[in-house]
C-alpha cells in the first residue's frame, strides 16, 4: 500500500515502536561510512574507533539503569535478551532445579520461550494476576518451590502499561534465594528502572522502544550479590564476554547509547508531560462516551499508555473507521497477525467480548496536545457513529443485555 507522508495518520502506537530521534540518527551516521570498523578488529585504527564507540555506548546504557558497564550485554533486541536470559539460566542451573515461574500476562517473547523450555523438560508455573493486572507478591511466594530456579516478571506491561511491584517481588525472591528476571522493554527510558535496587538479576530491554534504532537491545546481567552466570546460547567468536557471539552492530549500539543518554536527561519532565497529555485525552473521551473503561491499574501504569475498552463495539471496527486518521493498536505488535483477543486482558479475567473491545493508545516524545485533542475528537465521532448502527448497543440501551 503506497502512502505519502502527508496522508499518514496521527501516531499513537509508541509502544509498538518509536521513531529514531534525529539526534540519535545523526550520532549513528559516521559509523555507516567513515568509522565503519569492526569493534573486534584490534590491530588498526578502524577497529579501535569502533571499540571505543561501543564502550561509550555501554556506559550510556548502563547509566540509564544504574548498572556497571560490564553488566550490559548487547543483543539484537529484547526478544533475544529474553531468550538468552531464560534459556541461559535454566540450562546452567538445571542441577539446582528445573522450575520456572512467570505470569500469564507476559509478552510472547517470554511466554513462547517458556513453552519451548517446557518441551525441553523444564516445568513452568504461569501465575494469574488480579483484574488490575498486578501480580500479588503473596501469590508469587506461594508458588515458589525448593526446585524453583528463576522468576520472570515483566516490569511494565506492553498492552496495559501496568507497572509491577518489582521491589516487593524482588524481596520475595531474595527470601527464597531465587533469581529474578524482568522484561523491562516498555519501562526502560520511560520511568526510573534500577534492577539492583529492586533485586532484579537479569533485565531485558530494547533500543527501538526508546527512540533508538531497531535491531539492537540489551541484557543486564548482575555481576555481584549475586554474580549471575548464563549457559551460552550463541557460539562463534566469544563476543560480549563470551555471552553473545556475533559481530557487534556498531551503528546500532552507538544509537542505543545516544537514545539512553537522551532518555535519562529528560526522564522526569517527559513522564510528567505525557501523563498530562494522556489524562487529558482520557478525560475528553469519558466526558463524551458511555461504557468506556480503563484496562488495568489506573495509578500504577506507564505515563504514556491508555488501554481502553469501548463496550459493545469491536476494536477492529473502530480502528478500521479511523485507519487513515489514527494509528493505534488492539494489543502487542508482535501478536497482531492473530485474530485472537488479547491474552493479557483474558489473563486479567476479562471476557472475550471485553477484550475484543479494547484499544491501546500510546503517546510519545513527538506527540502534541493538538494531536491528542484531534484524535479524541475523531475517536468520539467514530464510536458514536458505530454505536448508532449497532443492534447490540441498541439492546444494551433498552436494558435487554
Amino acid at each position: 500500500m503506497n502512502v505519502t507522508m502527508h496522508e499518514l495518520p496521527i501516531y499513537l502506537d509508541y509502544n509498538a515502536t518509536t521513531p529514531c530521534d534525529p539526534a540519535v540518527a545523526e550520532e549513528m551516521l559516521p559509523f555507516f561510512t567513515r568509522q565503519f570498523g569492526n569493534a573486534a578488529s584490534r590491530n588498526h585504527a578502524y577497529g579501535w574507533m569502533a571499540e571505543e564507540a561501543v564502550a561509550k555506548a555501554r556506559k550510556q546504557v548502563a547509566a540509564l539503569i544504574g548498572a556497571e558497564d560490564k553488566e550490559v550485554v548487547f543483543t539484537s533486541g529484547a526478544t533475544e535478551s529474553d531468550n538468552l536470559a531464560l534459556k541461559g539460566i535454566m540450562a546452567l542451573y538445571a542441577r539446582k532445579g528445573k522450575h520456572l515461574i512467570t505470569a500469564k500476562t507476559e509478552h510472547k517473547a517470554v511466554l513462547d520461550t517458556c513453552y519451548h523450555l517446557e518441551k525441553s523438560g523444564y516445568e513452568v508455573t504461569y501465575l494469574q494476576t488480579g483484574a488490575d493486572g498486578l501480580l500479588s507478591p503473596e501469590t508469587l511466594e506461594a508458588a515458589i518451590r525448593p526446585d524453583t530456579v528463576l522468576v520472570s516478571v515483566m516490569w511494565a506491561n506492553n498492552e496495559t502499561g501496568v507497572i509491577q511491584q518489582m521491589a516487593e517481588i524482588g524481596e520475595v525472591c531474595a527470601r527464597h534465594g531465587v533469581l529474578l528476571m524482568s522484561d523491562a522493554t516498555q519501562a526502560v527510558g520511560k520511568i526510573p528502572v534500577d534492577p539492583r535496587a529492586c533485586g532484579v538479576h537479569l533485565l531485558a530491554f530494547s533500543a527501538h522502544k526508546m527512540y533508538g534504532p531497531k535491531g539492537v537491545g540489551g541484557l543486564y546481567v548482575s555481576r555481584k550479590s549475586p554474580r549471575v552466570r548464563l549457559a551460552i546460547q550463541q557460539h562463534g567468536g566469544g563476543h560480549e564476554d563470551g555471552l553473545r557471539s556475533g559481530t557487534l552492530n556498531v551503528p546500532g549500539i552507538v544509537g542505543f547509547g545516544k537514545a539512553a543518554e537522551l532518555a535519562l536527561s529528560g526522564l522526569e519532565t517527559e513522564a510528567q508531560r505525557l501523563t498530562t497529555l494522556r489524562d487529558r485525552f482520557e478525560a475528553t473521551l469519558f466526558e463524551q462516551l458511555d461504557e468506556l473503561y480503563v484496562n488495568g491499574a489506573k495509578e500504577r501504569r506507564l505515563p504514556h499508555v491508555s488501554n481502553l475498552s469501548f463496550r459493545y463495539l469491536d476494536s477492529e471496527a473502530i480502528l478500521g473507521a479511523l485507519n487513515r486518521k489514527i494509528a493505534a493498536a488492539t494489543g502487542s505488535a508482535c501478536s497482531s497477525a492473530t485474530l485472537e483477543p488479547s491474552h493479557v486482558l483474558l489473563a486479567m479475567g476479562q471476557s472475550e467480548e471485553q477484550a475484543r473491545s479494547a484499544i491501546r493508545f500510546s503517546f510519545g516524545r513527538f506527540s502534541t496536545v493538538e494531536e491528542a485533542e484531534k484524535a479524541a475528537e475523531w475517536l468520539i465521532d467514530a464510536v458514536k457513529r458505530l454505536r448508532e448502527k449497532s443492534p447490540v448497543w441498541e439492546l444494551f440501551k433498552e436494558g435487554l443485555i
